[in-house]
């Protein structure tokens, strides 16, 4: 594997030697990542708040396992994740939706589909946010590491462990139920 050092190197390596404020830059810098992880997946601010508390503990104890083989953002994205799955798990909710059904609607929705810029109306935004809590907690975090954090396919792939073409599918599913979700909503004819 590649090694990628860049900047994460310089930080890393600042936090284990104990130099003041590095843990928290490290925080700082990684915690909107671990918060849209976790709140997709639990919905409960309260135990999203101790889950990414968790989470920055487990960062602490471990970075001197980090090796660089991914960005360290994927690294801490992994650790929020497994963190959020085990909660779910001991909480007995469900990952993934009891029943994937592929609508056959609307298949033209490309991956580089713009969620919210295709729905500049204000309303349609709120809809669009109303839509998103109905899907499962892994299609609304795919959702959100997607298309709000920005990362890539095999980024997703890193935090989550699911294949790459697990990940395209739940995209590709969960883009085409929020489209029915919200033409339903406002009263769109299919």
């Amino acid at each position: 594997m590649e090694d990628i050092r860049g900047p994460d190197a310089e930080l890393v390596e600042a936090v284990l030697v104990g130099r003041p404020g590095a843990f928290e830059r490290l925080v700082r810098e990684h915690q909107r990542l671990c918060w849209h992880i976790i709140i997709r997946m639990v919905r409960n601010p309260e135990d999203a708040r101790e889950l990414c508390q968790d989470t920055f503990l487990r960062v602490h104890r471990c970075l001197h396992q980090y090796r660089f083989e991914s960005r360290l953002k994927s690294w801490i994205g992994r650790i929020a994740y497994s963190i959020a799955v085990r909660h779910m798990k001991r909480q007995r909710i469900p990952l993934a939706g009891q029943s994937e059904d592929t609508p056959s609607l609307i298949e033209n929705v490309a991956d580089d589909f713009d969620l919210e810029g295709a729905w500049a109306d204000e309303e349609t935004v709120r809809h669009l946010h109303l839509a998103i809590e109905t899907l499962p907690p892994l299609q609304r975090t795919l959702l959100t590491l997607y298309y709000l954090e920005e990362l890539s396919i095999a980024e997703i792939a890193s935090i989550t462990g699911e294949a790459m073409g697990t990940i395209k599918s739940h995209l590709f599913r969960s883009r085409l139920r929020l489209r029915i979700e919200i033409e339903a909503r406002i009263g769109v004819v299919p």
